[in-house]
């Protein structure tokens, strides 16, 4: 007989049983997996589960929400339960090997009843008086990209200033000084309405109703290649009315360079308000930061080539795109291969494995990795206009080249003429590339004109200079 059970204090997932002790108990889900502590012998035995995990050297947090799956030997697991229970970091459910991880949001308030109650009370609430900053990053999913450099410029300098940050559930690490706050959770919808200022790299979604004085700073997430919002293919009422909806509740808008400031301007129909073209905040580490610290937290070693490949999301698939296989590359690039999916595609699918790969899909900071990499492989990303600050060579890896351009998004300029890399259509292809000694030669004149473009103001001091203006406007008080 197999039981289940919670140990509260200990915030673990306790599984016994009578018998010969297993010899291994794990729980894996999509971004996460944790191997059991497991005691007795004889008669009986216990697998212990702690329902939190320390990720890429940082600090002990709860699971991330989602589906997991309980591996005790060869077990049957069915008859294993435990009902919906509460603890301060998470909200588990066991049902046989199947078990559930969400936020720690009472269930009432998930429900449409209890979400208009809550929102019905944000609308009535008076807000923006709080000298504080409401942060959202990619929807919660991650603490990182422009908020956070944002972040930590505000806290160096104005220490004084709450900064709250909306995160999906807790296992998402926030800043030092600052306060997660889980996103439909009551303190969120009041957080929302009482901070003076809203810093976000997305759309903001979820209703929302301006108080006075409260201001919006959207810093966007990345230099376009591929058509956005009111430029997208196809003509839909229904969407351009959902763009201009809601680029009407930003006040300024972050621009990495001239041309995005250009192109966000149109394509968001944001006409009549400023926009800050200060360079991205997010860059200032590619800058400034040193890589060696980060390279220990992923267990690389000293000397090691390391390959990035970062390819976009695509409007027709849910999870990331497949066109490597990362052990076979790392086996003939002689290098490690890091694989970051898409924000979108953090829920969907389980981190890549293998020899020399590291899936850092979870990883909170985009900047870091580009740090670290000797070499970036992208598809369509904006992720390539960030990466072009360290100077460091990059490929194109588009076999669908033809399809996204046609028929799922379209550019605003031609990625073959103008890219500062090869591109190319097969792994095979990319190999060869990747092992060409002429590269170098072969791009640094576009490489050249790509950056004078893009770049002119990635200098390692955006952050500073946003939050200059953010102070200089009254947006907050030092």
């Amino acid at each position: 007989m197999t039981t289940a059970r919670i140990d509260e204090a200990a915030e673990s997932l306790i599984v016994a049983g009578i018998g010969q002790r297993p010899a291994s108990a794990i729980l894996v889900g999509p971004r996460a997996r944790v191997e059991a502590r497991i005691t007795g012998g004889g008669k009986t035995w216990k697998a212990s589960f702690p329902l939190e995990v320390a990720r890429w050297g940082g600090p002990v947090l709860p699971l991330p929400a989602g589906e997991y799956e309980l591996h005790i030997d060869d077990l049957p697991l069915d008859e294993v339960a435990v009902l919906p229970t509460m603890l301060p970091g998470v909200r588990i459910a066991v049902d046989g090997p199947h078990v559930s991880i969400a936020a720690p949001i009472d269930p009432v308030y998930e429900t449409p009843e209890g979400q208009s109650t809550l929102e019905e009370r944000y609308v009535a609430q008076t807000g923006g008086t709080e000298n504080a900053v409401f942060f959202e990053s990619f929807y919660g999913r991650s603490v990182g990209c422009n908020p956070q450099a944002i972040d930590r410029e505000i806290a160096a300098r104005a220490p004084g200033v709450r900064r709250y940050w909306s995160v999906v559930d807790l296992s998402v690490a926030v800043p030092d000084g600052a306060v997660a706050i889980v996103e439909g959770s009551p303190e969120w919808w009041r957080a929302r309405g009482a901070a003076r200022l809203l810093v976000v790299n997305d759309w903001m979604r979820r209703r929302f109703s301006r108080k006075p004085g409260q201001k919006v700073l959207q810093t966007w997430h990345g230099t376009p290649l591929k058509r956005l919002a009111l430029h997208r293919p196809g003509f839909d009422p229904r969407r351009m009315a959902a763009v201009v909806k809601e680029s009407r509740r930003w006040d300024v808008l972050l621009a990495q360079n001239p041309y995005s400031a250009r192109i966000l301007k149109k394509a968001y129909a944001f006409f009549g308000r400023p926009i800050w073209v200060e360079g991205y905040p997010r860059n200032d580490a590619l800058v400034t930061g040193d890589g060696a610290a980060i390279r220990a937290a992923l267990g690389i070693g000293e000397g090691e080539r390391v390959l990035l490949y970062a390819p976009t999301w695509r409007d027709d698939r849910r999870e990331m795109v497949d066109f490597i296989d990362p052990e076979v590359l790392a086996e003939q690039a002689d290098a490690v291969v890091l694989v970051r999916g898409h924000t979108r595609t953090l829920a969907q699918g389980r981190d890549h494995d293998g020899a020399r790969v590291i899936d850092v899909t979870g990883y909170p900071e985009t900047a870091q990795l580009l740090l670290v990499a000797d070499a970036l492989i992208t598809d369509y990303s904006s992720v390539m206009f960030d990466f072009s600050v360290t100077g460091k060579p990059m490929y194109f890896l588009v076999p669908d080249l033809a399809h996204y351009r046609g028929e799922l998004r379209g550019f605003y300029f031609d990625l073959a003429e103008r890219a500062p890399g090869p591109l190319v259509s097969t792994q095979d292809e990319l190999a060869a590339a990747l092992a060409d000694p002429a590269h170098e030669s072969t791009y640094r004149a576009r490489y050249d004109a790509w950056k004078a473009q893009f770049n002119a103001r990635d200098d390692g001091q955006a952050a500073r200079r946003v939050v200059d203006r953010i102070f200089d406007q009254g947006f907050l008080t030092r």
